[in-house]
């Protein structure tokens, strides 16, 4: 469905579940980030303490494939609330970076390492 669903469509979708529980009510900035972060270290508890082999397990186990999803939606469910709030346009904004990182993070500099821009001699 990636291939074919939208942003927008997606947004469309939150809201609408969002607003039939009238929840808009507790969806401001700041709770929303705050949801957002508590939701993504949700996320990290699944890996937390598991060396490499027991998370290519778990990545490739039924059961843990199924809570990396729910949680992953999670935090993809609260980013689109929190740009709902916001009006941030998701697609542009990552448009935006995409470009901000291909000018810090040259391909001739960065192939292949897991330096900082600032490490790269970039600026």
């Amino acid at each position: 469905m990636d291939a074919t669903t939208t942003v927008q469509a997606l947004r469309d979708k939150a809201r609408a579940f969002r607003d039939a529980r009238n929840w808009a009510q507790f969806h401001d900035p700041k709770n929303l980030a705050a949801a957002l972060s508590i939701e993504a270290a949700e996320l990290q508890e699944v890996f937390l303490w598991k060396n490499k082999d027991e998370v290519a397990a778990l990545v490739a186990s039924e059961a843990g494939r199924a809570k990396l999803r729910e949680e992953a939606a999670d935090v993809f469910l609260f980013l689109l609330h929190f740009a709902e709030s916001t009006g941030l346009d998701l697609s542009s904004a990552v448009e935006d970076k995409l470009r901000v990182n291909e000018r810090k993070y040259p391909v001739e500099k960065s192939y292949n390492s897991h330096r900082k821009y600032d490490e790269l001699g970039q600026k």
